[in-house]
């Protein structure tokens, strides 16, 4: 399965290793994950798995919600995602822990980055602004959109004020330095995306893996000239 456990953050404090040198880490709170649902390429058309966590009231979710997660003998959970699987089909009822991971192991972590609400091109998209004397009336607004006739359009992209913040982020190749299984936490190195509260996704980091033994030459195809040189 792509390992991942969905958690909530908690905020940010540091520790200390063993040669007294301080981490500054975000400490998400990962209670158990219940597994669901199992989908499967026959039933569902992919191969998935579908997790909740945090238990919630059963007035709080709906009655098609509520058999679903009767279904899956489990309490109603506040959060659910799937996730998909490339190995060991886990059964529902099944529960994933914090220990999924392990201290020095890569992950991402994905979430909801704080909203800023309606903002200026110069802190949305880092312009340098106008001229701030010698009569300018324009300090901090874009320039020039467009150009008359040509191209008698504004291009898709152009950096304008809008709406900042309250997105989906990922930040990759973060590094766990602990793992509290009897707190559900982990110790994260450095920031992610959200405000204290928010939910998270920790996932195997996607970049920076270790290549298995003999990946590098298994998709390069066979040289024809080289091939038909080493026949003569």
């Amino acid at each position: 399965m792509s390992i991942g456990i969905l958690g909530q953050k908690v905020g940010m404090t540091r520790v200390y290793d063993d040669a007294g040198m301080i981490t500054p880490v975000t400490v998400i709170l990962a209670e158990p994950n219940a597994v669901l649902q199992v989908k499967t390429v026959e039933n569902d058309g992919y191969s998935a798995v579908q997790v909740g966590v945090f238990d919630q009231k059963e007035h709080r979710v709906t009655k098609p919600e509520l058999g679903h997660f009767k279904k899956a003998g489990v309490t109603p959970k506040r959060y659910v995602q799937e996730f998909t699987l490339d190995g060991e089909t886990p059964k529902t009822g099944d529960t994933f822990t914090v220990t999924t991971f392990k201290p020095g192991q890569i992950v991402d972590v994905i979430g909801i980055s704080k909203g800023k609400g309606f903002q200026g091109p110069m802190k949305k998209h880092n312009f340098h602004g106008q001229g701030a004397a010698h009569g300018s009336k324009t300090h901090r607004r874009n320039g020039a959109i467009g150009c008359r006739s040509t191209p008698g359009r504004i291009y898709k992209n152009h950096g304008m004020a809008g709406h900042m913040g309250d997105e989906q982020v990922t930040v990759q190749n973060l590094k766990v330095v602990q793992v509290r299984e009897a707190d559900h936490v982990l110790l994260v190195s450095g920031a992610v995306p959200g405000a204290a509260g928010s939910f998270v996704v920790v996932r195997t980091a996607i970049k920076g893996q270790p290549k298995p033994k003999g990946a590098a030459n298994a998709g390069k195809a066979a040289n024809p000239m080289k091939a038909s040189k080493a026949g003569k």
